[in-house]
């Protein structure tokens, strides 16, 4: 794809987040657009940013460390890895990506941490919700969620600030009952924690990203919208 493709097509997400957004009631400044490169070249990252893109998402842990670290001159880019991360992997994550969505258990929130303090930072991070029950998809049940938050307040090299999903295949209406019951659990567990705030909520993707808007969405995590049908992985 060219870059002028790609720029294109961004300016068509951006105006349909726009529409969304207005149709809910809110403003398009509330949803910060992820544009997931999972498996199309650094160049390609390379044009999004030009085209004004500044965050960018990943699902492996060593693609996004060579794409960040081949890109480290591009001013602007924020990285942020929302695929199944291996404890094994943390240390390929921690720090050079500002955001991880995607803890859904106790020990790897630990080795996170553990990076992190080695590393001198505090990872901003999001816990992954399995709210479909899909036996298939990462994530923490809905009733293992508040233990799961507790588990913060003992690591000092991590924040919570938010919750992610990712609905069982389906269409738009099939997926949007699972971004309100993501919704619906952010507002239930609002009281206080430590190094717990519940701002964002990561979901919806290319098909149903106008959906996840209506439901509160913070963060869309949009792939093939912008930079066309993901290349096979090599």
């Amino acid at each position: 794809m060219s870059s002028d493709d790609l720029a294109v097509r961004l300016a068509a997400v951006r105006a349909e987040v726009a529409a969304a957004c207005h149709a809910a009631g809110r403003s398009p400044g509330e949803v910060t657009l992820i544009g997931v490169s999972k498996t199309h070249p650094a160049d390609a990252v390379v044009a999004a940013r030009r085209a004004g893109l500044g965050d960018v998402g990943e699902n492996y842990a060593q693609e996004v460390r060579e794409k960040a670290l081949a890109l480290g001159d591009v001013p602007g880019l924020r990285w942020h890895f929302i695929g199944s991360l291996q404890r094994n992997k943390v240390k390929y994550v921690v720090g050079l990506c500002e955001w991880i969505h995607t803890i859904d258990s106790a020990p790897l929130l630990a080795e996170v941490a553990r990076v992190a303090g080695k590393r001198g930072l505090v990872q901003r991070c999001l816990v992954e919700v399995n709210v479909g029950r899909d036996p298939h998809k990462s994530g923490v049940l809905p009733e293992a969620l508040p233990a799961l938050l507790d588990a913060f307040g003992e690591h000092a090299g991590v924040r919570c600030e938010g919750l992610m999903t990712i609905p069982p295949l389906g269409d738009a209406a099939a997926t949007r009952p699972h971004f309100r019951a993501l919704r619906a659990l952010r507002d239930q567990l609002q009281a206080p924690r430590e190094h717990v705030t519940l701002r964002e909520l990561s979901m919806g993707m290319s098909a149903d990203f106008a959906e996840a808007i209506a439901e509160g969405a913070t963060m869309i995590r949009v792939g093939t919208a912008i930079f066309g049908t993901r290349p096979a992985r090599a």
